[in-house]
């Protein structure tokens, strides 16, 4: 799960930063007429910036189902080999530190946009008093972003250990049950052999 956060935040935040990038290339998108280049620029930015809400949803939605599925398993796997239950409370704590930034950087994308629509010309006369919300808006929203990535990433790593322990133990708990069957077996010697008593 790190390698797949790992990249799909990467992509996630080199669109969001793409797109501010067009945003900060535009000009003067009130000028009239408003030159071409002006207009391919808005596409550009529009278009990035829709790639780049999308992805932070989906990787903000991954990390969601990520502990969900997580802790459930950690919970199946203690109940099954009646290992210590500290684990599967250790995977919730972390679930639920984490599902309040996922949804606040969900939340963090839908106030860019709307910010952007609030300063966009085409929306309507009086969108110019938007702009310096809309850039400020957007860029603590990119930061809120980021930091919801290293928060869930913190978490994600976190959980790993606590998989990978509970993998340990099960293993442990499969070699011990192995052990006592065939000393078992030695006991009653071959199956299907008679005694001859």
């Amino acid at each position: 799960m790190t390698r797949i956060l790992l990249t799909l935040a990467s992509v996630s935040l080199i669109l969001l930063l793409a797109a501010a990038a067009f945003g900060f290339s535009l000009g003067d998108v009130y000028a009239q007429p408003r030159p071409v280049e002006t207009q391919t620029l808005m596409r550009w930015h529009f278009l990035t910036g829709l790639m780049a809400a999308l992805a932070v949803v989906l990787v903000e939605s991954v990390v969601v189902t990520y502990f969900i599925g997580t802790s459930r398993w950690c919970k199946e796997v203690v109940e099954t080999y009646r290992l210590d239950p500290a684990a599967v409370q250790a995977s919730n704590r972390l679930k639920r530190r984490t599902f309040p930034w996922a949804l606040a950087g969900m939340l963090a994308v839908v106030v860019i946009i709307a910010l952007g629509g609030a300063s966009d010309p085409a929306t309507g006369p009086n969108t110019k008093e938007w702009v310096d919300w809309r850039l400020w808006g957007a860029m603590g929203g990119i930061l809120l972003i980021a930091w919801t990535y290293f928060a869930a990433w913190n978490n994600v790593v976190a959980n790993q250990a606590i998989i990978n322990k509970l993998v340990d133990e099960v293993a442990q708990a499969r070699r011990d049950r192995l052990m006592e069957k065939s000393v078992t077996a030695e006991i009653r010697g071959p199956v299907g052999v008679r005694d001859p008593s």
